[in-house]
Order: structure tokens, then sequence, then C-alpha cells
């Protein structure tokens, strides 16, 4: 058997496959077939039983499940058996594209690189074709990387074109589905129109020429309908041009009496012109004079300026003058006055040495003023502590109350320092449980977050599922029996499998989403089917929503033990099955355990990978994870051999959160128990602060009381010991004395000799002063001079501005004047522009002198004049426009006439002239055609009826064997309608059911193939075709009716001069007749077969025949 390429084959690499066809009737000499390498063309036969483009060898090699192989039909009828998948339509596909068929036309794949073997970069069909001239043979080399094909005729490169113009001379049409039926369009051909099926039957049994009349025909007839419905179209609009012109003739003669009054018109608006150009010329002249006026104005007043401009000028350079010399008094100022303040400056300094020494005797009178006050304070303070020392009683007999009010303090401190230390360790108890307590909620709030990022993954990607789940949430009471508790959203009762399932790793997430499809990863768990069958009606039905429940099986498979223990796999590299490497409650674990056989699928490591093939082989395993791939391993049910398949571990989406639930419900229990303990302990502390604020105020009490009698005891020698302090104060006061006459008279001296030097400044900053004074008369001055000087500039500058504003005023009007010059002259050119237009005159041509009036001068020195055919006009623009409105009113009294009327009355006319020949040459040409289609359509259409005659005789004869019925007719709804003709199949399998046409859609599957197969026999003894294919189309039939049809097959196709037929089906009934003219094609393929050179069957035969004779004798 071949393995297809696509899986991974346990045999050697090395081993190739190859396919042998036998032929077990072949022990005939005749029949027998030789399989040689692909070479040069055979010798010419004997055209013997051949008919010209049969078929006589077929060569394959790397081509689709082939290594090399070669068939040699026979030439009738060569029936092709082999078991599914050996290459029976291998041999069809090498046939088609062998004969420059299209991929396409097998309805396989669209590339012919795909026909390649896999593995393989290039292949080869070779088809020898009998000819009686020499056979020829047709070699297509296909190159899978540039999915191109290269092409030989009898071993010459040649092109496409070439062959498929070789192949239609042979009349073979691959194509054609009456000729060649592959397996994947046996059912195309019930859905071929009727139209389609003529088609098809004239190309593959008519005579050459009878398509050819076809589609002559239905273009002849298709130019006829053209023909006919422009004769009808011109003749319509002919009759129509006619009537119209016979109503336009009246209007015409109106508009030629309405030109004779524009043509007057005409002329007078050609005159026009001639005379607003002279108007508009004296205009120029006038202006042009105005101008020449302005312009000697402005000079004049530009000469006058000049004076005032140079005495402007000298002042300008005086006033600069005089601003340098200010410029150079103000600087001598400033330094007269910095050096003035500098002076002033020393002047305060001296004041503030002064007033300094003034207020440091003052300061040294106060302080003498305040010790003598401070003395006489302290000697009256002295007085009243003797009179308190002496008015105080003696306190000797207070020391026992001390005592015993100290003993009592001590039990007091004591009482209440055991009480702070058992709040303490109530305290430290508490800081260590509310520790604990936070360490908790952490840990839950981090399962909480695990749970929501797998509840948004599951949001994201399955909205109804979620949905579906917070419905569940609220109706959990609707439930008999209690369902999987969900991990990941700690919901109970009932959960989808995607979030019941929780990793242990999140490195093995990926085995698990690999394994288990999306649809179950998504699906709900369910105990009972009542539960389900509610949910889904709720959910589904009602709620819209796409969601998938899954019931588990009634006996547990969780705990099932697998078929061979993990320590005996560990030498390969496994270190798990898939079920251990997640949590999942009972029934989602049995859910899968009996679905996806978890419990059976191993994991493995890199060093599994490298050991793949042993571990195929020695294990037997089915299902096989790597580090990174998965591999599936099947046995052939032909061969026995072992087949594995591997795919890449696609990267986990959903189960990559990991939540140990048992911990956060031990974390829950923990923090309960933590809140009791608590309380508790906040119950103590209430105790112990109650007994300790107890403690705290008779501790208080007892130290007043204390204090009270110590301050009594204490008094009298706290007043002696003042008494002594103060007397030692007094005396230091008296020895710390001041002269403050010395004092006042050193302070005298200094400030005397400051003010000697403050004079001596004084009078320097006097001098000063003065200069600076004079040097401000001065700048004072040359301002004044500036001032005056500043004044007069302005003046000038006010004449001469009004002067320029004068100026200015005269050259804008000269501007205007200018401007207006140039309009006039630019309006004259255009006015004799236009009337030189206006009377077809050149721009540098003369008019003749017997045309010329007076000669007036223009601008631009060019002389013109109006032609003699104004001077019988008027010469003035009232009048001219006086007899325009009168000539104007007359023309268009004649209304409703267009200037396009007379154009079209004579391009109709000429119209109607071209449309009458041209009817004339439509009508001769469409008799033409109706003659020709009278004589193609005899010489096609009675063969045609002939044919289907004979067709329907077979195929009628054919459905009456069968004791059923059929009939082939030529059907028409419009015998014009060429394009429309069609074959009409139409059957009955059952005698109380009227004929139906064949359709893919009334007749069952193996009708439709008794149907087709009968009419392809029925074209057999008619077909002119070489050769006839049809793949696998008794596949749908029941026994009685393949029997039928098998021997009508051999009785037609076995028959003399008919073409060869290939007949392929992967089995047959037993006790069917055959024909000594059949060739049957045994199809074998596997890795064990020989090779085509090497079969020999009468080797075969003779090895045989030996160990026959010799099995008696032993």
């Amino acid at each position: 058997m071949a393995t297809p390429s696509r899986r991974t084959s346990t045999q050697s690499p090395l081993a190739s496959k190859r396919a042998i066809l036998s032929d077990p009737s072949s022990e005939v000499p005749s029949k027998k077939k030789s399989s040689v390498p692909p070479a040069a063309p055979r010798p010419l036969p004997s055209s013997g039983p051949f008919v010209e483009g049969s078929i006589v060898r077929i060569a394959m090699e790397n081509f689709l499940t082939y290594d090399v192989c070669e068939v040699s039909p026979g030439p009738h009828l060569n029936m092709i058996i082999g078991a599914n998948g050996t290459g029976k339509s291998s041999i069809v596909c090498a046939i088609c594209l062998g004969l420059a068929g299209k991929p396409a036309f097998m309805g396989r794949a669209d590339k012919v690189g795909f026909f390649v073997k896999r593995g393989c970069s290039k292949g080869m069909v070779e088809i020898e074709l009998f000819r009686t001239s020499g056979n020829l043979v047709i070699t297509r080399e296909i190159d899978v990387a540039k999915n191109q094909s290269s092409w030989f005729i009898n071993k010459k490169s040649t092109s496409p074109k070439v062959v498929e113009e070789q192949v239609a001379a042979l009349n073979i049409q691959v194509g054609n589905l009456c000729q060649f039926l592959p397996q994947d369009k046996v059912g195309e051909f019930a859905k071929l129109s009727k139209i389609e099926l003529l088609e098809a039957t004239e190309k593959s049994v008519g005579p050459p020429e009878m398509h050819k009349y076809h589609c002559e025909l239905k273009n002849f007839r298709e130019k006829e309908k053209q023909l006919e419905t422009s004769c009808k179209q011109k003749t319509e609009y002919l009759e129509k041009m006619i009537q119209r012109n016979e109503r336009y003739k009246q209007d015409v003669d109106r508009f030629y009496e309405r030109k004779r009054h524009l043509d007057l018109i005409e002329m007078l608006e050609a005159k026009r012109p001639w005379v607003e150009y002279e108007n508009v010329r004296q205009e120029y002249e006038e202006v042009k004079l105005a101008r020449d006026q302005a312009k000697e104005e402005v000079r004049k007043l530009k000469e006058s300026q000049i004076p005032i401009t140079e005495r402007i000028e000298e002042m300008e350079r005086q006033r600069h003058s005089l601003e340098a010399r200010i410029r150079e008094k103000a600087l001598a100022i400033k330094e007269t006055s910095q050096k003035c303040k500098h002076k002033q400056d020393v002047i305060e300094r001296k004041d503030k040495q002064i007033e300094e020494l003034q207020q440091a005797l003052t300061v040294k009178q106060n302080e003498e003023h305040d010790r003598q006050r401070r003395i006489s304070n302290t000697r009256k303070m002295i007085e009243d502590l003797q009179n308190e020392l002496r008015t105080t009683e003696n306190c000797e007999n207070l020391q026992p109350q001390i005592d015993a009010i100290t003993n009592d303090l001590r039990r007091v401190q004591d009482e209440k320092a055991l009480c702070e230390s058992e709040i303490i360790d109530k305290r430290k108890e508490r800081e260590t449980l509310e520790k604990e307590k936070r360490s908790v909620d952490d840990h839950i709030v981090r399962f909480d977050n695990l749970m929501n990022q797998k509840e948004d993954k599951l949001r994201q990607r399955y909205r109804d599922t979620y949905d579906a789940v917070l419905w569940l949430r609220n109706n959990r009471d609707k439930f008999k029996q209690r369902v999987c508790e969900p991990i990941m959203l700690t919901v109970r009762n009932l959960f989808i499998l995607v979030i019941s399932i929780n990793m242990k790793d999140n490195k093995n997430a990926k085995y698990i989403e690999n394994h288990i499809p999306s649809n179950d990863l998504r699906a709900f768990v369910f105990e009972n089917q009542e539960d389900m069958e509610v949910f889904l009606k709720e959910v589904r039905d009602n709620k819209k929503l796409r969601v998938n429940a899954v019931i588990a099986p009634k006996n547990s498979y969780a705990d099932k033990a697998p078929s061979r223990s993990l320590n005996d796999l560990k030498q390969y590299g496994f270190f798990s099955y898939l079920r251990e490497l997640f949590d999942a409650p009972d029934p989602v674990m049995s859910y899968l355990c009996c679905q996806y056989h978890i419990h059976e699928v191993p994991v493995g490591t890199e060093r599994t990978r490298e050991k793949i093939e042993r571990v195929i082989q020695e294990t037997r395993l089915k299902q096989i994870y790597t580090a990174e791939e998965k591999y599936v391993v099947k046995t052939s049910f032909y061969s026995n051999k072992v087949i594995s398949s591997n795919t890449s571990l696609k990267v986990a989406q959903f189960l990559t959160v990991t939540v140990d639930l048992e911990q956060r419900r031990h974390l829950e229990e923990q923090l309960k128990e933590i809140n009791r303990k608590l309380q508790a302990v906040d119950s103590g502390l209430i105790a112990l602060h109650e007994t300790n604020k107890h403690l705290e105020h008779k501790d208080n009490e007892l130290r007043q009381k204390k204090k009270e009698l110590l301050e009594r005891k204490t008094k009298k020698r706290q007043l002696e010991q003042k008494i002594s302090s103060k007397l030692g104060s007094l005396k230091l006061m008296e020895q710390d004395t001041c002269n403050l006459e010395e004092e006042e008279r050193k302070a005298s001296t200094k400030i005397k000799e400051i003010n000697i030097q403050k004079a001596k400044l004084v009078t320097e900053l006097t001098n000063l002063i003065k200069n600076c004074t004079a040097l401000h008369i001065q700048k004072v001055d040359l301002i004044l001079q500036n001032t005056t000087v500043i004044s007069e500039k302005n003046k000038l500058e006010s004449d001469y501005m009004a002067t320029s504003a004068q100026l200015r005023i005269t050259e804008q009007h000269f501007i205007e004047l200018d401007e207006n010059r140039q309009r006039l002259l630019q309006k004259c050119k255009e006015l004799m522009k236009r009337a030189r237009q206006v009377c077809n005159l050149g721009a540098e041509q003369t008019v003749p002198q017997e045309y010329q009036t007076q000669v007036p001068t223009i601008p631009n020195g060019h002389n013109s004049s109006p032609p003699m055919a104004f001077q019988d006009l008027p010469n003035t623009l009232d009048e001219i426009d006086a007899l325009l409105t009168e000539e104007r009113s007359r023309a268009s009294c004649f209304t409703g006439l267009n200037p396009t009327v007379v154009e079209e009355y004579t391009k109709r006319e000429e119209e109607i002239e071209q449309l009458t020949a041209e009817l004339k040459i439509k009508k001769v040409e469409l008799d033409k055609y109706r003659e020709n289609i009278s004589q193609v359509k005899e010489r096609w259409l009675n063969p045609l009826k002939e044919l289907v005659e004979k067709i329907n005789e077979k195929f009628s004869y054919f459905f009456s064997s069968m004791q059923c019925a059929g009939e082939v007719d030529l059907h028409t709804e419009n015998e014009e309608d060429y394009d429309k003709y069609g074959i009409r199949i139409r059957v009955k399998f059952r005698s109380s059911t009227e004929l139906h046409e064949l359709t893919p859609h009334h007749q069952s599957g193996g009708e439709r193939s008794v149907s087709t197969m009968l009419y392809l026999m029925a074209l057999q003894e008619l077909n002119r075709c070489p050769f006839r294919v049809v793949d696998e189309i008794n596949q749908g039939m029941d026994p009685i009716n393949e029997r039928r049809v098998f021997e009508m097959v051999v009785n037609t196709a076995c028959k003399e001069n008919t073409s060869q037929y290939f007949f392929i089906t992967p089995k047959l009934l037993q006790n069917l007749p055959y024909s000594e003219k059949m060739t049957v094609l045994f199809v074998y393929n596997g890795p064990h077969m020989l090779e085509p050179n090497r079969w020999n069957l009468k080797a075969f035969q003779r090895r045989r025949r030996r160990i026959t004779f010799t099995q008696p004798s032993q």
C-alpha cells in the first residue's frame, strides 16, 4: 500500500515505493504487455485492433503515489482495479495531464506542481498514442519549484500549443465529460445543462464539422437578429425624418426673410465700431494735451524745492554741532556731581560717628540707673523673705505621714506596672495577629486576582460563555445534583471546563490546551442529564447564547490507572501523564479521562524527541508529547505499518494562571481563627485599660498628698537658701560701679574732633556745587541755541512738506491723466481691431482706394477708413442705434424661428438620402445571411437529428434491458434559437412513475450513475474519439444495476471497431461476465513491490508450474 507522503513512516528513508500493474489476462501472448523504461517511440506496429489515437503506453515517474510506473493498456475495454489509495486515479490524472489537460479538469488541484510526488522536485508523465504513420510519444516534465512544465514530442522539445494541436488532431478531448470523466467530475455530468450536453455530444460523437456548423448557426442567427433590429430601426427613423422635414419647410422660408433684416443689422453693427473709434480718438487727443500741461507743472514744483532742501541741510549740521557741545557739558556736570556726592557721603559718615558716641553714652547712663533700681528691689525682697522665715512653723512631725503615703504609692505603682506589662503583651499579641491577618488577606487578594485574570480571558474570548456563567451564579437553585465547583471564579455548584482546570505548573498548560479542543475547554460540565437540559433550554433557546455543555460519565474515570507504568517510560524521557499535570474536580477529570484518555498520554522532554523513532517502535503509544511537539501514531489498515504524524505545540492561552484552591480554603479558615483571637484580645485590652485607669487615678491622688507634705517640710530651708542667694546678688551689684562724668568728658572730646573734620569737608563741597552750577548755566545756553536751530529747521521742513503735498497732488493728477491716455489709446486700438474684424480686414491690410472716404490719423500711426459700403448709413451713434432698434424690431416679428432650422433641414435631407442607401445595403445583407442560415441549418440539423435518434435507440435499448425506460431527444423551445438547442435525457426506474428529466436533484446518486454510464455506452459505438475514461462511476449503484451496467460495458466496449475504453473501479461483484478482448489491470502499491523492469509474468508462471509439479513428489 502507498503510504501518503504527508505522514511519517517508520520505514527506512532509502526504501522507495514501486507500483506494478499486473495483467491477469495477459497469458494470451497477444495480450501480454512488458514494462520498459521511458525511451524513444516504439517501432511502427500494424494497425491491429487499435484505433487512431488510442493509448498504447502510459509511463509515470515521481507522479502522485508512484516512484516509477509503466502501464500498457489493451485496445478495447481496460478494467483498472485496485484498493483505495493504490493509485488508480493517478493513472487518470497522468492521462489528462500528459495530453495537455488542465489540472482543473480533474477537480483536484489548481497547480500542476501538486501532482508531483511529495519530497521530489520534478515529475514526469509520458503517453504513447497509436498512429498509423508512426506512434506519437508525448512527454511532460513537471518542475515543482517553478510550477511549470516542459513538453517533448518523440523526445524533441516543443511548446504546449503544438502538443494541444497534435492531441486535437487525433480528436482527443480530455476536457469533454462525454469522453473523459474523472472521479471528482462524475457528479458534474448530471449537472450539465441540456445545451452543455449537446455541445459535449457534438464534440464527442458527431462529425468534425457538426459542432462547427452549430457555432456558425449561432453566429449567423445572432447577426441576423442584429440586422433585423438595425433594418427596423433605420426604417422607422427614415420615416420620422421625412415627416419632420415636411413640417419644417414653411419655417425655412420665413427664416430667409428674417435673414434679410439681420443682414442690415449686421451692416449697422459693422459701422458702429468705426464711429465709436472716432469719438474715442478725439477724447484721447484732449486727454493727451491736459497730460502734457500737468507734466510741465510738476517740473516747476520740483525746481522750487531745491533751495529749501539746501537750507534744511545747513540747519541739520548746526544742530549736530550744538548737540555735541551739550553732551560735553553734560559729561563735565556728571563728573562734578559724582565728586559732590562723594563729599556728602563722607559728611554723613562723620554725622553717624557723632550719633554713635552719643548713643553709647546714653546706654551707659541707662545701665547705671537700672543697676541702682535692681539694688533697691533686691534689698526689699531680702527683707520680705526674712519676715516670711520668721513666721514659718516647725515641720518635723510630718515625716511619718510622708513615709506611709510613700509605701501606699509604691504598692499602687507595682500593681500599675504589672497591668501595663499585661497591656503591652496584649498589644504585641494583637499586632502579631493583625500582621498575620494582613498577610492572609494579601494571599487571598492574590488568589482573587488570579481568578479575575481567568474570568477576564473568558469574557474577552467567549462572551456568551461568560454571560452564561453569570446567569448560573444567580440560578444555582434550579439544579438537582451537585456539579463542579468553579476553581477560577470561586462559583459553587456549577462551572465550565476551561476554568475548572487548575495547572500545577503553568509551563505545562500548552499540553492540555493542545490536547483538548477549544469547544470542550469552554464547555459546561454536568453530572445530571436533566440539569443540562434545563441549562441549555434557558441559555441557548431563551437567551440565544452560543455555549457548549457536556455530561460527566456515570462511572468515574478520574482514578483509572494507566495501562503502562510511568516508571517503564522514564527511560525514554517521559516525566508524567497529562492527568498528573493539573488539578480538576472529579467529574471534570472523569470526563477528560473518558473522552481524551489523558491518563494514557505521556509527556516527555527534548530527550524523548531525540529518541522518537525508538519510542514509537517500542512503546506502541497512540499519542505522545515531547517538549515542543505532539506525535500521533497509527497503524496502516493495509500493510500494518506504523505511521506517525507530528505537529508543533501552540502557545497556551487560558490555563497559564495557576490557583491552589485548597490553600485558599485553608487561608479563609485561618482568617476566621485570627478574627476570633483578635476579638478575645480586644476584650482583654478593654478590661486591662479600665484597671490601669483606676490605678492611675489612685496614684495621682497619693502623689498630690505627698507633694503637699514635702512642700510644707522643705519651705523653711528654701526660704533660707533664697535669702542667701539674694544677698550674694546684692553684693555683686554694689561692686559693679560706673564713673558717668569721665565717660561724658571722653565722648565730648571725640565729638569735637569729628566736627572739625566735618567743617573742612563742607567747604570743599561748597566749591564743587559752584562749579556744577556754572556748567549747568552753560549747558542751558547751548540747549536754547539748539532749540532755535531746530525751530527754524522745522519751519523749513513744514514749507517743504507743503510744497511736496502740492507736488504729489500734481503728480497724481499727471498719473491719472497718463493712465486715462493709455486707457483711451488701448480702447482706440481695440475699436480699430474690432472695426477691421467686422470688415474682414487684416491688421496691416490697406483699404482699397475705391472704398475709402476720409483718412483719419490714429494714435498708432496707421491710416485706415471704413469701406464705401458705409456711406449710405448714418454717421452718428444715435442715428445708428435708432436704425438698429427699428431693424431688430422687424426681425423679432419672426418669432418661433431657430437659426439651426435651415441647417437641420439641409442635414436631414442629406441624412435621408444616406439612410435610404444604407437600408438597401442592410436588406441585401440580411437576405444573404438568411440564405446562409438555411444552407448551414440543413447541413447541421438533419445529421444531428439522425445522431440523436441513434443515441436514443441505443440508450432506450440499454434501459429496456434493465426493465427500466429512458429516452434521449433534441429539445428546443424555438426552432430559430440555435443557441437554445439541447439534448434532454429522460429516465424512469419504476413502472409506476413517469419519465423524468435527468437532473442533479430528482434522481438518486445510483440512478444518476446508471443514467450517465448508459448514456456514455450509447455513445461508445457512435464515438469518433480514440478512447474514453470513466473513473469509479459504479460506486453509487446497487449490485443489480452494477451487474447489468457491467455486462453492457463489456458487450459494447469489446465489439470490433470500437474505441478504447478505460473503466476504473476499486471493487467488482463476483461471477461477472468477462470477454477475451478485455484487459484487466490490477494496481498494487507498497514499499516491497518489484520495479517495472523486473516484472516478468512468464517467469512467474514457469515458477508456479515448477512448484505445482514438485508438490506431489514431496
